[in-house]
């Protein structure tokens, strides 16, 4: 039997956790971007953690450590040391997205729209039972009368015909809105940007553990 986690421990765990959230979402985005494909559950567990508004834990916003697969695994990958061209954008859209959660951070006006209009959206998603794809499109929505009103924009790249695709495009800010949410999950747990500086190390340790004791074979 595992013996409980300190408190360092505990946070620690939460701060990998947050980051493979934001890694998720971008990952994801990626995949969109490049094949109009994304790994199901995967997509379904980061978008549904937009409506997670009293989570306190990565867990419990994701359901569950299993359904942050994509992230840890792109969170190891990112933090090796080995640098693969398909990690770039992975990369750059990561920066981007904490860029985004900065700006918003600051912004109270956007931030209670924001707030209110995914409020909404989780309502009209329990009383109708709305399928990923048209909730994309409300999310897309959200995401363009929100965070696209900042001067500062995440530039997407892949295959252009994937990325005219109104769904796709819909997918992606669904996406992007996700991993912003999970950058006030790793502000909350006490992530900064001298943490990914200084403790890529410990990050990195933490992801392979993860992978090697908690993720379902």
């Amino acid at each position: 039997m595992n013996s409980p986690l300190s408190k360092p421990e505990q946070l620690a765990r939460q701060q990998t956790l947050a980051l493979a959230a934001i890694v998720q979402g971008t990952v994801l985005v990626d995949q969109i971007a490049r094949t109009g494909q994304a790994e199901p559950q995967a997509l379904e567990a980061s978008i549904n953690s937009l409506f997670a508004f009293s989570a306190t834990t990565v867990e419990e916003a994701y359901g569950g450590i299993e359904n942050l697969e994509v992230g840890i695994r792109g969170l190891r990958d990112l933090l090796s040391g080995n640098d693969y061209g398909e990690r770039r954008a992975v990369m750059r859209y990561c920066l981007g997205v904490l860029h985004l959660h900065k700006k918003l951070r600051g912004d109270d006006t956007t931030a209670s729209l924001l707030r209110n209009r995914l409020q909404h959206a989780a309502k009209n998603k329990e009383m109708n039972n709305i399928d990923i794809s048209s909730l994309s499109s409300s999310l897309s929505s959200i995401y363009q009368d929100t965070i696209s009103k900042y001067n500062f924009r995440i530039q997407i790249t892949g295959s252009a015909q994937e990325l005219q695709n109104p769904n796709n495009a819909a997918r992606i800010r669904s996406l992007l809105l996700a991993s912003i949410r999970a950058s006030y999950l790793w502000h909350q747990a006490g992530g900064s940007r001298w943490k990914l500086i200084f403790q890529r190390n410990r990050l990195f340790a933490q992801t392979k553990q993860l992978l090697g004791t908690e993720i379902p074979r």
